[in-house]
């Protein structure tokens, strides 16, 4: 099985305030789905962008690493056959959160599998 990371940037989506509620019984629904198919391994969003840095010494100082105008959104780890069978799930995404979905393959490591 191969594992992929779909996810958004902050900011993307993009609808009237009043549609919160579809939106999000819509991309629940989704993972609800993912995860009875059995390919869902774990995701969420943020509520906001304050990350922080942590050094190799233990030192906590406000974040990003590097300065950029793109941010992560929201992120969903799935684990199935194909590209196309992620980019299946990237199209249901899409469509449940109204925005578009970055689809990675993720580098295959046994240490980090179950």
């Amino acid at each position: 099985m191969r594992r992929f990371i779909i996810s958004f940037n902050d900011g993307d989506m993009k609808f009237p305030m009043d549609e919160l509620p579809q939106v999000a019984d819509e991309s629940h629904a989704v993972v609800r789905e993912a995860k009875a198919a059995g390919v869902w391994l774990f995701g969420g969003g943020f509520f906001e962008d304050k990350p922080v840095v942590v050094n190799e010494n233990g030192d906590i100082t406000p974040g990003p690493i590097k300065a950029s105008e793109v941010r992560l959104g929201g992120f969903s780890v799935i684990e199935v056959e194909t590209e196309a069978d992620a980019y299946y799930w990237a199209q249901k995404i899409a469509k449940s959160c109204r925005c578009d979905q970055e689809v990675r393959e993720m580098i295959y490591d046994p240490e980090s599998t179950n």
